[in-house]
């Protein structure tokens, strides 16, 4: 049976199922396809196969890669469907076609067997560690930003058990405090609004090392998420906001930086304070006294960026933070005792003592500093013995291998001669007088004669 399956029912695009495809799964735009297909005009002459070349063709779907009949045709077969597709020109090569092969205003027909395909890449590093595949098309043109309130259904599958199922709603960026993983964030990023997609999510975008005890999730657990945008409020756009709206977001996000600070949630503790660096952080469009409230909630944010780094053990951002918040604030106690610190957890005890004792300049009676710098002290001292603990080996080493070397090469010289050697070394001639310049520079001359009187041989 043949159907018009064109947007328009112009019967620009016919669909002609040969073989049933399995399951009710259909690609969708950004899905990444793999077919076999013969091309044909309507005479019967073929023009392409990649059967002939045995090797599927390879595409991205929706991306304006092949031609429009194909878009849509493909969009509706499932794995495993053999079908041929009618093309009328203008959902093909048009008026012009496509010489030497598809003369001008031709309708093509193509056999076509999907084999399968991979979903949308959409991952950070597109290194396919999130994958997604659309199951029902979104009624709108916009996705949710950063920040923006989202109201989702989801639910999680790991191998093939469903650990969660629930509606959820909250703001793009602080998931994790809904018990959201990451890669369900960053992919409703590419959702339309009533859109419903399979995410395929690897580990780290998922529960990492730690797995889910509770969902009897393990370490390293690649997981499936069914989710469907039920509705979203965009957030606030930066470049919409004038100076003074964004000092008062900046303040907003301080805030909750704060108080996922107080919990320990440090990673969303870092994502607060760094949107209102975002915000904030070029100081080039505050003037007067705006400025001056900028530069102290910036200075605040970098320190207390350093503080949380330096609690999630991320010490080259702490340290870098911290140089962040000095280039506003030189000389800041908070922000020389924390970079110390950082220094100190990089095993830079010698750098970090500096940090400290220019603290005790500023404030003499800091216990901590005091503390600090006894700690490094002692540090270095131990780091200095095992420096001289490990020359010391070294050379013992390299002397031992010099005597080797030497006893080597006296075991290759004649008997006789390691007899002289032996008694009077290298350095001094029989009878107790000293070697020559010349003996020394050839000492390999110095040999008994056959009376043993121990006299140069004629040379």
């Amino acid at each position: 049976m043949t159907t018009d399956i064109s947007p328009e029912h112009d019967r620009g695009v016919l669909k002609e199922i040969l073989k049933m495809g399995e399951g009710e799964e259909t690609p969708s735009s950004g899905c990444i396809v793999k077919v076999h297909y013969t091309g044909t005009l309507l005479d019967g002459t073929k023009f392409d196969s990649s059967r002939e070349r045995s090797e599927p063709f390879v595409f991205e779907l929706g991306q304006s890669r092949v031609i429009k009949a194909w878009e849509i045709g493909i969009a509706t077969m499932k794995k495993g469907e053999i079908a041929i597709l009618t093309c009328a020109p203008n959902y093909a090569y048009g008026k012009p076609g496509s010489p030497p092969r598809i003369p001008p205003d031709a309708t093509l027909k193509f056999e076509i067997e999907i084999l399968g395909w991979s979903g949308m890449d959409v991952s950070p590093d597109k290194d396919a560690s999130i994958e997604k595949i659309q199951l029902k098309k979104g009624s709108d043109l916009t996705s949710p930003n950063d920040g923006a309130l989202v109201n989702v259904h989801l639910v999680g599958k790991y191998d093939d058990t469903v650990f969660e199922d629930r509606d959820v709603q909250f703001n793009l960026g602080e998931g994790e405090d809904d018990g959201i993983v990451k890669g369900v964030e960053i992919a409703l990023e590419k959702f339309k609004n009533g859109e419903l997609a399979r995410l395929n999510i690897k580990s780290k975008y998922a529960f990492g090392r730690e797995g889910k005890p509770e969902f009897n999730i393990p370490a390293d657990a690649n997981v499936t998420y069914l989710v469907e945008l039920k509705g979203f409020e965009k957030a606030s756009d930066l470049w919409s906001l004038d100076t003074s709206q964004k000092m008062e977001q900046a303040k907003i996000f301080k805030e909750k930086g704060t108080n996922y600070f107080k919990q320990d949630k440090f990673n969303l503790a870092i994502e607060m304070y760094k949107k209102v660096d975002n915000y904030i952080g070029s100081d080039s469009d505050f003037k007067d006294e705006l400025k001056v409230k900028r530069d102290n909630l910036i200075l605040a944010t970098y320190l207390n960026l350093a503080l949380c780094y330096l609690k999630s053990d991320q010490n080259i951002q702490a340290k870098e933070f911290c140089n962040k918040a000095l280039d506003i604030s030189p000389g800041n106690e908070k922000a020389l005792f924390r970079r110390g610190q950082a220094n100190l957890a990089l095993t830079s005890a010698a750098i970090a003592v500096k940090d400290f004792e220019d603290v005790l300049k500023i404030e003499p009676k800091n216990i901590a500093a005091a503390k600090q710098i006894s700690v490094c002290k002692n540090l270095i001292k131990i780091q200095r013995a095992k420096e001289k603990k490990l020359y010391a080996n070294m050379f013992d080493k390299f002397a031992l291998e010099d005597r080797q070397k030497e006893e080597e090469k006296l075991r290759q010289l004649p008997d006789v001669m390691r007899g002289a050697l032996g008694e009077w070394g290298q350095e001094e001639r029989p009878g107790g007088r000293d070697a020559t310049a010349f003996e020394k520079e050839n000492p390999n001359i110095l040999m008994l004669n056959a009376n043993g009187t121990g006299e140069f041989q004629n040379m």
